[in-house]
């Protein structure tokens, strides 16, 4: 049997079959669990294209997270495929350029204000749409980049993350007593298309594998995966507004 046996899982943020997210979805499904994929717009055809690399083709259903239509009408658009949740994924994240590569002065408050709705808000209207679909048990688990600390060039993506953080924190408090989880995965530095797009990448990633104890391969988003499936499951049954940290041992190194 394997760790998500039987879990119905709605994962975000699958956009190409480098990506974190895809990885998370092709690992459970290989745990035994059934997937539902979101995507919207353009990007849909995308998504609906990558699906066919998992092991068993995934439906894709839209949502927007800005979009409160979109968000509303989510939970009938997944009963469509199935008719309940164990677990969510988190795995979206945009800022303007405008705001990071080195513009953390510059930055204008309405693209710092799409960073922090699109990459931390998000997390909660995710959650508030998903509710009416998950049960006692349940977990929802985010992707993060370790936000205590000013990276170079992430800037008010940073800025974003440190709020997506304490976000799961407050949901942590208000979803408990209902038996649903929400905790993240702090991963480091993984060359997925998203993260290529910050200007300046190079600059957080580079000597991340000599500082790591345990090594860094910045290609391999297996790792990551792994403990976002560990999490969605049933063996972190009391585990909530936690972040693990899957970053070779970096953040605990004090450099």
């Amino acid at each position: 049997m394997g760790l998500l046996e039987g879990k119905k899982l709605l994962v975000t943020g699958v956009l190409t079959d480098g990506s974190i997210a895809f990885h998370v979805a092709r690992l459970a499904q290989e745990q035994g669990a059934e997937v539902v994929l979101t995507s919207f717009g353009r990007q849909m055809r995308l998504t609906q294209v990558i699906s066919r690399r998992l092991p068993k083709e995934a439906p894709v259903v839209e949502l927007d997270v800005t979009d409160a239509e979109h968000l509303e009408a989510l939970a009938g658009r997944v009963r469509e495929h199935v008719d309940s949740l164990d677990g969510v994924v988190h795995s979206i994240g945009f800022a303007p350029q405008s705001v990071m590569g080195g513009n953390f002065l510059a930055g204008q408050w309405p693209d710092v204000a799409t960073a922090l709705e699109v990459s931390a808000y998000s997390l909660k209207s995710l959650a508030v749409a998903a509710k009416p679909l998950l049960g006692r048990g349940s977990s929802i688990v985010g992707l993060t980049f370790d936000a205590r600390y000013a990276w170079p060039v992430y800037d008010w993506m940073g800025v974003a993350k440190a709020a997506f953080e304490a976000t799961s924190r407050y949901l942590a408090r208000d979803l408990g007593p209902d038996g649903i989880r929400c905790n993240l995965v702090s991963a480091g530095p993984i060359r997925t298309t998203a993260a290529k797009s910050i200007p300046g990448f190079e600059a957080m990633e580079g000597g991340w594998p000599d500082r790591a104890p345990l090594g860094w391969d910045v290609s391999d988003p297996e790792p990551t995966a792994r403990a976002v499936a560990a999490l969605l499951s049933d063996w972190f049954p009391a585990t909530t507004g936690e972040i693990v940290h899957v970053d070779g041992g970096v953040h605990a190194m004090g450099l």
